[in-house]
């Protein structure tokens, strides 16, 4: 049966008190609807729809090119008006449909699934995922009948003394029966306190005219947080962290202090990893078998081969060959690429270049828009001057070559293979294979003059 997900990410979010819409706030480097479609998806979604209302432009931006669409809710008077904006998309759908807030980022895909598969087992109209709090202040209340079934939903606002003492929550997640839920929809009113719609009011519909509703019960009630508030966004970014990073570690990573390792969750790792405190994995990244990071290090959507060291450094964008040895505190940045058993070492930065295999810039150097070829000695101190003012240019340096302390490489400029460059020397011209290129002014040595000096300054004082 197919399965559709439409994701409620319209809400202005007042509480985060920001500019930035609350679904577009980030839980470990990612919005915080994207981990909501991502479950979606998991849990079988072949379709995701995403309501966006406050901040759409930049909601929707955040996802351009992932394949999901988007449902304008201009006005927002409620979840059930939200689920009317998505009419003329999906009124036509069939199957299951599960409806989903966009700032609860801690779903998992097997919760959702469980939705999916109850309306499946049972033939339902609707489901919904339920769990049980010891402080449910604030959330709507799952109402039973005699028998134990859903009788209803009643919002927190709305609730009677006696209901308030119902700790078994809504959490505003449910998979429907999409024919059965669209030919219900417009009976929702909105005599409520808020004068909204409630998406919760369409479970009283369905019982009334005989169609089953079923809940399943989330085991942890956690997992359906929603985030309202800066605190909570923490809250959420710490469950987040535990979760993955024992994931990791029960695959054969070592943490020596987990709670200073912050991993996002696309990050793959490999097995037999370290990864020392104060290390934080984001984005597309991937970290081969056998690798110490950190500590104090941050890789950004970036690949790590085996056996890689990456001490004290940042690395942004880059793809690391096998054995390759970063910092301390090495900054390697979009577009790098370290061959097999390379270094960058003590304060260097590399942009935009190609480092060869065994090549070694050990210190204090930077190289950008730069190819340097297989073992290559960079000293310490070298520049590739690679900027003009208006366009960047290329400096091209041959396998073998040695290049002198403190060389300045003024490009476009290429030095050829096993070509050896003077230390402290300008090198604005193209080095032939196998040359010494030297470039200095001719030392002048004035004896005497320091001391001198040193009269004149006593004699002035």
């Amino acid at each position: 049966m197919s399965v559709t997900a439409l994701i409620l990410a319209a809400g202005e979010g007042t509480r985060m008190k920001s500019a930035l819409p609350k679904v577009a706030h980030r839980v470990l480097g990612k919005p915080m609807v994207e981990h909501v479609v991502s479950a979606a998806r998991a849990a079988g979604a072949g379709r995701v729809v995403v309501v966006t209302g406050h901040g759409a432009e930049a909601v929707e931006a955040l996802m351009a090119g992932s394949g999901v669409d988007f449902v304008r809710q201009d006005e927002q008077h409620g979840t059930g008006h939200a689920v009317m904006c998505a009419e003329v998309l999906l009124g036509a759908a069939d199957g299951s449909l599960l409806v989903v807030a966009g700032d609860c980022p801690l779903f998992t895909p097997e919760t959702l699934a469980s939705l999916v598969a109850e309306r499946d087992r049972t033939g339902a109209a609707a489901v919904v995922l339920t769990t049980r709090v010891d402080e449910p202040a604030g959330y709507g209340r799952i109402v039973r009948d005699s028998q134990g079934a859903i009788a209803g939903i009643v919002e927190d606002r709305d609730l009677s003394p006696e209901q308030r003492a119902i700790t078994e929550i809504n959490t505003s997640t449910y998979c429907f029966d999409a024919a059965v839920l669209f030919e219900h929809l417009r009976k929702l009113e909105n005599a409520n306190a808020q004068g909204e719609y409630y998406l919760t009011d369409i479970v009283g519909i369905l019982n009334a005219e005989g169609l089953a509703v079923r809940t399943v019960e989330a085991q942890e009630p956690l997992e359906t947080l929603g985030v309202n508030t800066r605190v909570q966004l923490a809250e959420a970014s710490r469950i987040l962290q535990r979760r993955i990073n024992e994931r990791h570690m029960l695959a054969g990573v070592t943490m020596t202090d987990p709670d200073l390792v912050w991993i996002g969750p696309d990050v793959a790792i490999g097995r037999d990893v370290v990864i020392e405190p104060m290390t934080t994995l984001m984005g597309a990244t991937t970290v081969g078998d056998g690798c110490v990071l950190g500590p104090d290090t941050r890789v950004t959507d970036s690949t790590v081969g085996s056996g890689c060291v990456v001490d004290s450094s940042i690395v942004s964008g880059a793809v690391l060959a096998d054995r390759v040895r970063v910092g301390p505190r090495a900054y390697l940045r979009p577009g790098t690429q370290m061959g097999e058993g390379s270094k960058a070492g003590t304060c260097v930065e590399i942009k935009d270049s190609r480092i060869g295999a065994a090549t070694k810039v050990p210190h204090l150097s930077y190289i950008g828009d730069a190819d340097i070829g297989s073992a290559v000695n960079i000293g310490a101190g070298t520049i590739t001057c690679n900027y003009d003012g208006e366009r960047k240019h290329r400096t091209v340096v041959g396998d073998g070559a040695f290049i002198g302390s403190d060389t300045m490489l003024v490009a476009p400029v290429e030095v050829g293979r096993g070509a050896v460059t003077g230390a402290g020397s300008v090198i604005a011209h193209d080095v032939p294979a196998d040359a010494l290129a030297v470039e200095r002014t001719e030392q002048r040595t004035v004896e005497g003059w320091a001391a001198r000096r040193r009269e004149t300054a006593q004699d002035e004082g």
